[in-house]
């Protein structure tokens, strides 16, 4: 009786240890098809982890314990009594074990208020990053877990062992030896080509670059970036016109202007590692902390204190929350240009836009390089009275909402009001109320009590209707445009309103097209998409009467540990199909006259901060070597878009083979 008192103890003090469910030796393995648009596989829940109970309300975590050995994006679910939950996930660690912990709010809940899209539906954690999507409801009767993935590249499969249970977050682990990134900042369980493997090969790799000849004498560049085959009447700023039925910006000089941009434009990006300390083994040897911190006084390119003032856009770096952060990309910068590292790699950012054709740097990008006035820029304004508990939306019923804006953007475009390299502003990114009207109106009526919240209820009195609380809604936006648009021309009127850079305008109301032709001179949407839809901007165009930009679309792929991006192709030469595909199909449309890509480097192989997104979506990688495939595209793209948005050239017309987006995934298992 002793002895069989003291092993149920031990398995209770092992249950206890593990939250709910022991980790068992048995693995169960799914083996994607790449030959099938969904490939995936259901387990039950008993066979893994015996013991765990079917209603999870008790508790706050599913901890579990696999290994991927891609890190394409796939798919988590659950079946419960009411149907079938599932979650998007992207690993860290492709080819390693290790733990993670999912929050089962993300399962339970729609996702708390935030800014914007990605700060609403990304989610990161230590060993990965979820996407939250899929159906929402209680966790009771879970009998199965589901491992699936769209458009599986190449022979990739996922194994789990271990499925338990936590009320606390246990944190996640990475549980292999060896370091899942090198000290290049690469992905360092797997083997691609191009790879570096020694500081030698790299050094070569850059000093090949260096040799290349810089011109831009092919794209026809004006000095400003416009076009010198066409000039009309010359303001000194940038401009939007009508010509032959057609919109183009016209640049200082006059010259007829297509704005062909990338977002996120610096040197050296692309190997942050945020918080090590909560993940050290993840990672083999580091940046030197005292060279590359982020500490101005480690700094070791000796600005003066009047230049990091004055540059715009300047990135908040002295913060306690990035004191166990380490740059993988600028140690890179550091070992191809050494002391003076930032300077010289600003101004092969310049070499390289010049050889490759663009002429804009986009949205987010490095205010060093903006401010050495050599290439044409865009930039976020910087407002007042957006709200992260709004769903990024302001009170504009505040009493001093006016005032706040005028002193936040006063302070911030007078810098910029007699600087010709400006394009213009955006207001903002991607709103993520927008076609979530309903629950902002419920954050706002269920809200605490605040300025916007009366006057609803008081607007709500004649009658409470869906439609009547869009039009307030609507109202209260079409106050806020016109503030900023009021603003910004009293304090400076010569450039452009870009607009707001929607997360998209496919199911936009006529209405509030409408309130955007009222404040903006240019309509601004991001766009991923494998092309943006001619029928979509015939519509705008025909509505608002403005021309238009994509502020963002992109396409990747999984060969070097990082997730697809938004959306996937099967290789790094399709990525360079895929850019050209959309590129020029998009500027064959009269009214597009920009375009930025996302983005300049690719996204941190660890996760980027706030978000965790890893995306590889760079023309540059984290070694600070071009993606040829993408830039001999964008080469070749550059030099045919005069002719295409004028009429007189077809776009590209071959299509990237098994592109596939971020939507909903088919009600498919394994065909």
């Amino acid at each position: 009786m002793r002895t069989f008192k003291f092993f149920l103890l031990l398995f209770v003090l092992l249950l206890g240890f593990s939250g709910c469910g022991i980790s068992g030796s048995k693995s169960f393995k799914v083996v994607f098809d790449p030959e099938k648009e969904v490939s995936g596989k259901k387990f039950a829940i008993a066979d893994i982890t015996p013991g765990l109970p079917s209603n999870w309300d008790e508790y706050n975590f599913v901890v579990l314990e696999f290994r991927i050995t891609t890190s394409q994006r796939f798919h988590i679910g659950f079946t419960t009594d009411w149907g079938y939950n599932e979650l998007r996930v992207m690993s860290y660690v492709p080819g390693g074990w290790n733990k993670l912990a999912i929050p089962l709010r993300f399962y339970r809940e729609l996702p708390g208020a935030a800014v914007d899209l990605a700060a609403t539906y990304n989610q990161p954690r230590y060993t990965g990053w979820i996407n939250l999507g899929g159906r929402r409801g209680p966790l009771h009767g879970v009998d199965s877990i589901g491992i699936r993935m769209r458009a599986p590249i190449g022979h990739s499969e996922f194994e789990i062992r271990s499925i338990a249970l936590a009320v606390d977050d246990p944190g996640d682990e990475y549980l292999e030896a060896t370091p899942s990134v090198d000290s290049f900042g690469q992905w360092n369980l797997g083997d691609y080509e191009g790879k570096i493997h020694s500081l030698e090969q790299l050094q070569q790799e850059w000093a090949a670059e260096e040799a290349e000849t810089d011109s831009a004498e092919a794209f026809d560049y004006s000095r400003y970036g416009g076009y010198l085959r066409k000039q009309v009447k010359a303001t000194g700023f940038f401009r939007t016109e009508m010509v032959d039925g057609r919109w183009w910006f016209v640049d200082p000089e006059g010259y007829l202007f297509l704005s062909v941009g990338v977002d996120c434009v610096a040197a050296g990006r692309g190997g942050n590692a945020k918080e090590v300390d909560k993940r050290r083994n993840m990672y083999g040897e580091l940046p030197p902390m005292e060279l590359l911190s982020g500490n101005p006084q480690n700094r070791t390119d000796n600005r003066s204190q009047n230049r990091a003032e004055n540059r715009p856009q300047n990135r908040v770096e002295n913060r306690p929350d990035r004191r166990n952060d380490y740059d993988f990309g600028r140690w890179n910068l550091y070992r191809r240009y050494g002391e003076n590292f930032r300077e010289k790699g600003n101004e092969m950012v310049i070499r390289r836009m010049e050889r490759w054709g663009i002429n804009t740097i986009g949205n987010w990008s490095d205010g060093e390089i903006m401010a050495m006035n050599r290439k044409a820029f865009m930039v976020t304004m910087r407002t007042a009275g957006v709200e992260r508990g709004l769903m990024g939306f302001a009170d504009v019923y505040a009493p001093d909402f006016r005032e706040k804006l005028e002193e936040a953007m006063k302070g911030f475009v007078t810098r910029y009001k007699d600087n010709p390299w400006l394009i213009g502003y955006f207001v903002g990114n991607e709103p993520s109320w927008l076609d979530q009207e309903e629950r902002l109106s419920e954050l706002i009526l269920n809200g605490g009590d605040r300025p916007i919240k009366t006057e609803f209820q008081k607007f709500l009195l004649a009658g409470d209707t869906p439609e009547r609380r869009r039009e307030f809604i609507y109202d209260a936006f079409r106050t806020y445009l016109r503030a900023v648009k009021e603003a910004q021309l009293k304090y400076d009127p010569n450039h452009l309103n870009l607009g707001y850079r929607f997360g998209s305008i496919a199911n936009m109301s006529e209405e509030l097209l409408s309130i955007c032709r009222e404040s903006f001179d240019v309509l601004s949407f991001n766009c991923y998409h494998l092309v943006p839809g001619k029928e979509m901007m015939d519509r705008a165009l025909a509505i608002t009467g403005l021309p238009m930009i994509i502020g963002e679309y992109h396409f990747g792929t999984v060969d070097r540990g990082l997730a697809q991006s938004l959306w996937q192709v099967d290789s790094q030469e399709e990525r360079g199909v895929a850019y050209r595909y959309y590129t020029e199909n998009g500027y064959a449309h009269p009214g597009l006259i920009g375009t930025a890509y996302f983005q300049w480097s690719d996204q941190d192989l660890t996760g980027r901060r706030n978000d965790g997104e890893n995306y590889n979506c760079g023309l540059v990688d984290v070694t600070d070597r071009p993606y040829a495939h993408q830039v001999n595209a964008m080469v070749e793209t550059a030099k045919r878009l005069y002719d295409v948005h004028a009429g007189t050239a077809e776009p590209f017309s071959r299509k990237p083979l098994r592109a596939r987006g971020h939507g909903q995934i088919p009600d498919l298992w394994d065909e």
